[in-house]
């Protein structure tokens, strides 16, 4: 385990929590924008949850881009450029470290949890082809609530931002779009989605992990022929539903 994760006391774990949610990585990436190619890391949040959701260890990261943040960005995460310029880490020094961090977590069997997992996977793939850095192959176990809840409750109305499925299943979320705050949430979420749907998620790391990659797609697939009948792809448009690396 990486010794530059910060460890407060853990708290007892649930006998009641499923076997893959007794331990689990949480990970969460603040950016300058929403292009998995080009945007950057400006903030980044690796840590460890027990069975009861609280925090046993921590890293957090502050990374100057080497870009200018948009206004827009920084509105949301409350990073600006000067921020980052003053305070911030070489960006290639931060992602090498984030993609370390979570190496050893995968590589011990610990399931990383992301909510939207696809993106943030995705971002820091480029980050790291970008800054010379060896990325995560197939990176594995993940789990994505995202994809489970929309798997399980797929015709429930409303958002399905991080914010509004932690409120639907009771799940607290203070200082969202802080990248601690958002990893924190999602494995709480993660741990509450295992609870609430136990007997019909795959009891194996492998194979939930496995089934979230078609569920993945077939999401896509289905919100793709959602936005050609509304007009919003042209025919020939397909979404890509890569997962969790697309």
């Amino acid at each position: 385990m990486d010794p530059n994760l910060h460890a407060p006391l853990a708290a007892d774990a649930h006998d009641s929590t499923p076997a893959w949610a007794r331990v689990i990585g949480v990970f969460d990436l603040e950016t300058t924008g929403i292009d998995v190619t080009t945007d950057r890391i400006v903030t980044a949040h690796v840590g460890l949850l027990d069975a009861s959701g609280a925090v046993i260890l921590s890293r957090d990261w502050i990374a100057d881009p080497g870009i200018d943040i948009p206004e827009s960005a920084a509105a949301i995460h409350g990073v600006t450029t000067a921020d980052a310029r003053a305070v911030g880490s070489p960006a290639g020094d931060v992602v090498e470290q984030i993609v370390d961090v979570l190496r050893s977590l995968l590589d011990a069997g610990i399931p990383v949890v992301a909510y939207n997992a696809a993106y943030d996977f995705s971002l820091l793939a480029h980050e790291a082809h970008r800054h010379g850095v060896s990325p995560l192959r197939d990176p594995a176990p993940v789990i994505d609530p995202l994809i489970i809840d929309k798997t399980y409750d797929r015709y429930r109305r409303g958002k399905r931002t991080l914010a509004a499925v932690a409120e639907h299943y009771a799940v607290g979320l203070d200082d969202a779009h802080h990248a601690s705050a958002d990893a924190v949430a999602a494995g709480r979420l993660a741990q509450a989605l295992a609870e609430r749907f136990a007997p019909l998620l795959p009891p194996r790391l492998e194979e939930l992990h496995t089934r979230q990659i078609a569920w993945a797609r077939a999401q896509a697939a289905s919100l793709t022929e959602y936005f050609i009948r509304i007009g919003r792809l042209d025919p020939d448009e397909r979404l890509d539903g890569g997962w969790p690396v697309r």
